[in-house]
């Protein structure tokens, strides 16, 4: 820090979490606070991720919000965000009342001894209960203005607008009270709440606790350096600087930073030592069934593996659409794609289908939950390769089934069943597989090849070898 800076110290919008359980109405109410449409844009009606906003209130005050998700995979997310934040919002449904995220969200906000606000929403439903909500919170020792303590509720109802100005107030009053403020030449501090990779490359959205950030400027965190190519407002306008109070995204980093971290200028913190993300070199245990994870953003890509079943093995995950790499990657290892909000261009679908490799897509986060639990409930069989027999002829007292593969893959080690009109006819192994005169130990979809296989079951042009893993 410069020591003949002169202080411009000065109050800073406040930043804001939203936390609650998940469709008690936190970003709806944000929609009618922001006079946006976001809740009704989103995949399942659910939020599935970290975004940043700003408001100004009719008495021209800047507030910035924070949204997290409700959905249980999201608590990193909902830590972050309070962890970052001045203020927070605490979302309880006022007809359905606390519930298992609204406790976590609690503890969260409790643990960071941040002053915090009760928004009992959905005031307007008949079934709708304030006082339910504010008796609930109380066992869970919460002391409310009037009752002991300094912890406002407020009654609001994003569909009618009662209780948004008078929230707005609250938030206001608090960060007066609190003295909530930045100077935009101090060193910057600024925290990191999603990134991912755009057209445009690797970005970061953050939230700017302290200094500036100018286009231009050398970049570091924790884990990624960079030089701030283009920063943009929370509505995607073009900024020249983002200043306390403000969130933004910026783009020019080398690799997505970690989300949570900070971000200083290079000439103000020492660079990191940064890791070098690369594929698991770890040999896959057995019966354990193997997948590449791809995500959109950071964030979910956490949430995602932190919900991973343990019958599943992640050979590699990053953020950003399937490539190329991936799809050889998950090839090498016999492993399926899944993705969440993550895209593959034609390109890339037309390889993984030459390849062999399955890639399956997921836009709602407990769908995705739904499918990985299912196939470890039902033990169901994993089909790595089916090869379609041609011909057939003789070789030294023994049976040669000429093959072509029509799905996945075949190796020499596989357990294969041999099938007719989908009947087992009954488990085989391989002895020899050749491809013209050549020894060969694989084959991928598309191509041809000769294999002995004992026992010398009775086959025929047209039954099916099938290679197959037992996800049980």
């Amino acid at each position: 820090m410069k020591e003949n800076r002169k202080s411009t110290l000065t109050s800073r919008p406040p930043i804001v979490v939203v936390l609650g359980h998940v469709d008690h109405g936190k970003t709806t109410l944000l929609d009618a606070i922001r006079k946006t449409n976001v809740a009704q844009k989103e995949t399942g009606g659910i939020t599935q991720s970290i975004g940043a906003s700003q408001v100004t209130t009719k008495d021209g005050k800047i507030i910035t919000f924070i949204d997290t998700p409700g959905h249980e995979a999201f608590a990193k997310m909902r830590s972050r965000g309070t962890k970052i934040s001045d203020i927070a919002i605490l979302v309880v449904a006022s007809d359905d009342g606390v519930k298992p995220q609204t406790k976590e969200a609690l503890e969260y906000i409790l643990s960071e001894s941040m002053p915090f606000i009760v928004a009992a929403t959905k005031v307007d439903l008949p079934s709708a209960s304030a006082d339910t909500v504010r008796q609930q919170l109380e066992k869970e020792g919460v002391a409310f203005e009037g009752r002991g303590g300094d912890t406002p509720l407020v009654r609001v109802s994003a569909k009618s607008g009662e209780g948004i100005n008078e929230l707005l107030e609250v938030i206001t009053l608090l960060s007066e009270l609190h003295g909530i403020s930045g100077d935009p030449n101090d060193p910057l501090d600024a925290f990191i709440i999603e990134t991912g990779r755009g057209k445009g490359g690797p970005y970061a959205a953050l939230v700017i606790r302290n200094g500036t950030l100018k286009v231009g400027d050398e970049i570091v965190s924790e884990s990624s350096v960079g030089k701030a190519r283009g920063i943009f407002d929370f509505q995607g306008k073009v900024l020249s600087e983002a200043i306390p109070g403000q969130p933004a995204q910026v783009l020019g980093f080398s690799e997505p930073p970690s989300i949570g971290s900070r971000i200083w200028h290079k000439d103000e913190h020492s660079q990191p030592a940064l890791a070098v993300k690369s594929p698991t070199q770890e040999k896959i245990a057995e019966g354990k069934i193997p997948i590449l994870v791809k995500a959109k953003n950071a964030g979910s890509l956490e949430a995602v593996l932190a919900r991973v079943p343990k019958n599943f093995f992640v050979i590699f995950s990053d953020v950003g659409d399937v490539s190329e790499s991936d799809v050889l990657l998950a090839k090498s290892a016999n492993a399926e794609i899944i993705t969440f909000e993550s895209r593959a261009s034609s390109g890339v679908l037309r390889l993984a289908k030459t390849e062999g490799v399955h890639i399956e897509t997921f836009t709602i986060i407990y769908e995705l939950f739904e499918k990985l639990e299912e196939v470890v409930k039902k033990g169901e069989v994993q089909i790595l390769g089916k090869a379609q027999i041609l011909s057939m002829f003789p070789y030294d007292n023994k049976k040669i089934a000429g093959c072509k593969v029509i799905k996945g893959k075949i190796t020499k080690n596989d357990r294969l069943s041999l099938t007719r009109n989908e009947n087992e006819l009954g488990k085989i192994k391989v002895i020899s597989m050749q491809k013209g005169r050549q020894e060969i130990t694989e084959v991928a979809q598309g191509e041809e090849f000769g294999v002995i296989f004992t026992p010398q079951l009775e086959f025929k042009v047209g039954d099916v070898l099938i290679s197959v893993r037992n996800n049980s």
